[in-house]
C-alpha cells in the first residue's frame, strides 16, 4: 500500500509531462501540414523549382 502513495503522484506527473508535450507541439506547429511529407517524397528532385 506504500507503494501506491509513491507510484501514483509520478505517474499524474508524467501523464501532465505528455500532455504538456503534445500541446506544445501542437502551438508550435508540428501537425500544420501531414500531408505535406507524403507528396514531397513523390516529386522529382532534379525539376528546377519557379
Amino acid at each position: 500500500m506504500n507503494v501506491l502513495v509513491i507510484l501514483i503522484p509520478i505517474a499524474l506527473l508524467l501523464g501532465g509531462a505528455g500532455l504538456a508535450a503534445f500541446l506544445w507541439a501542437l502551438r508550435s506547429g508540428q501537425y500544420e501540414d501531414p500531408e505535406g511529407a507524403s507528396q514531397r517524397i513523390l516529386m522529382d528532385d532534379s525539376m528546377p523549382k519557379p
